[in-house]
This record gives structure tokens, sequence and C-alpha cells, in this order.
């Protein structure tokens, strides 16, 4: 919990930067602006990531990681990029040192995949130092929050039965996608990654096991549509790289369909299940009103989507800075939803308490 102000302020951050890209500077930062892409990835994303690797490691120093991507912000907002950005590599070599030290331990394919993941952050990270260009890393990091989600989603359901040649399929399209990472992305990169994220993203659909959850009710239902849906989100990111390259948003319609889209469906999909654990709390953040924030997150991206497709610029930057507030409100729902189960819990123990009394007052210390 000592960490969550730092991945909160990270998310605040980067989207105070994404509206400041769109034209529409809600909260006034110009660093957060320059640093947008960083602060969303590393200083949040990276961090949250880091923390929920880390809580799984025997000795607590590992906590240093995430301490150490979550103070990336400070630099970032006072105009050190440099300096963040070497946090941020610092804390991608650390989270890979973790994952290379529970691949030891656990030498299966989604721990291979997670540790991918964590290196390919640190590659991203370190085109972006070397160059100087944000584009540099990008796509390096899209494989970051791919190889770790896929990872996840396969370490969940390892014991589930799945045909070995469907495993193999995956295995290739994930290879075929690390193709797309090494060639020159405006070579044949965007499309070896395009048919890449397309083939993964119906492979989830067809063989994850969100669509028998998407199926039943309650947290259930909201996990496995919120998964169902973030995969047709990457799957149209592979038709993006795939058939809009001459438009004049292509590089901002591949970013966030994938970042905004895909990713951020994934996070509030597996909130239920990895938060409780991340920040040591009892109580899942689920209640049903989320699904009305939820809902309108999606139909506010998907106007984005729209309207960045037919050059409506105005309207666009309206869902953008309605995308943001969306990202607020359904976190800070989910805070809502665990304090109040927390005082709910909190108060069935006082009353269950004070009817033991009732029916046993021997039992009070005061008497």
């Amino acid at each position: 919990m000592q960490l969550l102000p730092l991945v909160l302020l990270g998310l605040v951050l980067g989207i105070s930067g994404g509206w400041i890209r769109l034209g529409s500077p809600q909260i006034p930062i110009a660093s957060a602006g320059s640093n947008h892409g960083l602060l969303m990835v590393g200083s949040f994303l990276g961090t949250l990531i880091s923390l929920e690797r880390s809580m799984v490691m025997s000795r607590r120093l590992w906590l240093l990681v995430p301490l150490i991507t979550g103070a990336s912000i400070l630099p970032f907002l006072l105009g050190y990029s440099q300096a963040g950005l070497l946090l941020l590599m610092a804390g991608a070599f650390g989270l890979s040192a973790i994952m290379h030290m529970q691949t030891l331990k656990h030498p299966k394919f989604h721990t291979v995949l997670l540790y991918a993941g964590s290196a390919s952050w640190f590659v991203g990270n370190f085109l972006v130092w070397q160059g100087g260009l944000i584009a540099a890393g990008t796509t390096w990091w899209m494989g970051f929050l791919l190889y770790t989600i896929v990872g996840e989603r396969l370490e969940l359901s390892q014991f589930l039965p799945v045909p070995s040649w469907s495993k193999n399929a995956l295995k290739s399209f994930l290879a075929l996608f690390t193709l797309g990472l090494v060639v020159p992305f405006h070579s044949w990169g965007n499309e070896i990654i395009g048919i890449a994220s397309l083939l993964i993203s119906v492979w989830l659909l067809y063989f994850d096991m969100a669509k028998v959850a998407a199926k039943k009710h309650a947290q259930f239902r909201y996990i496995g549509i919120g998964l169902r849906v973030g995969y047709f989100w990457l799957g149209l990111q592979g038709l993006v790289l795939l058939g809009m390259e001459s438009h004049a948003l292509y590089y901002d319609l591949m970013l966030h369909t994938f970042f905004l889209g895909f990713t951020f469906s994934m996070i509030w999909a597996h909130a239920p299940i990895i938060f409780p654990t991340i920040f040591g709390i009892r109580e899942t953040p689920y209640h049903p009103v989320l699904w009305a924030t939820w809902t309108l997150y999606q139909a506010s991206l998907l106007g984005r989507i729209i309207c960045s497709l037919l050059g409506e610029y105005e309207l666009r930057k309206i869902f953008g800075v309605a995308n943001g507030y969306l990202i607020l409100v359904q976190f800070g729902l989910m805070a809502a939803i665990v304090f109040w189960k927390i005082q709910n819990r909190e108060a069935m123990g006082s009353q269950n308490h004070n009817k033991t009394l009732k029916a046993d007052p021997t039992l009070d210390p005061r008497a």
C-alpha cells in the first residue's frame, strides 16, 4: 500500500500529459506532456507490474524495484527526462532480474514470456535513452505489455486442457511478433507486428478461459467480458498496423488501440484478481457499478478512434479528454468499493461481537 501513491501519481501525470498532447491541457504541466509515454508505460504501468512481480519474492528487498520506477516521476516532473529515464532503465533491469530468478525456479513457458516482457521494457527504454526519440521504444514497450499480459493469462490458465498444437501456434505467433520488433518498423516491422497482433488476438478469443468466464455471473462475467473486449482491441490494432499506414493519425491510432484499448481493458479485468495481492487487501475491487464507467470508457475510446479515422479533430479531443477522466473515475470507484467493503466488514464484525456479548455477558472484559 505504501507504493500506491506513486502508482496513482504516475497515472494522473500520464493522463495530464495525454490531455496536453491532445491540445486540451486540463492540468497544464508541460513536462507531463513531453514525457507522456514514459510516465504512462514506465512510471505507472512499469511500477504496477514491478510491484506485482516483486510481491511474490521471498525477500521484501525486491520492492526497491517498483520504488525506483515510481521515483522516476519526480525527475520527469521537474524536467530532468534523462534522469527519469535512467531510473526506468534501472527498474526494468531489476524487473528482469526478478523474472530471471522466477524463471530459474519455475522454468515454464509463461515465466519465460514474462521474462521476455521485462527485457523488452529495458530494450525500449535503452533505445529511447540512446536516440532521444520516444518512437524508438514504443514497439518494444508494446512487447513488454503484450508478453506480460499473455504470460499472466497462461499462468492463470496453465492447468486448463488446451490442445498442444494450439500452444505451439501461440508460440509461433509470439515469435512472429518478436521478429516484428527486430525488423525496422517502416520497412516490414509494422506489417509483421500487425499480423502477429491479429493472430494473437484470435488465439486469445478462441482458447483463453475468458470465453467461459464471460458466460458466468457477477465478477466472473465482468472479468471475462473485459478480457474479450481487450482482445478485440488488440485485433483492431493489428488491422491498423496492416491497413492504415498512410493515415495522418496512423501512429496515434496504432498506439492508443493498444495502450488505451487493449492494456487498460486487461488492467480492469485483472484488477479483482491481482489488486488484493498487490496492495495487501482482503476485499476485491468489484461491484456492478463498475459496468457503467467501464462501458462509458469503451464507448468514449471507440468514439475517439472513429473521430481520428474521420479526421474530426475537435470531437476526437472531446472523446480523448473523456477517456482520461473515465480512467480516473474507474480507479476511484475501485478504491471506494474497497473502502466500502472494509467498512461493512468492520461493522459486521462489531455487530457479531455485540451479539456474542449479549448471548454470554461473561465474555465482556469489563464484567
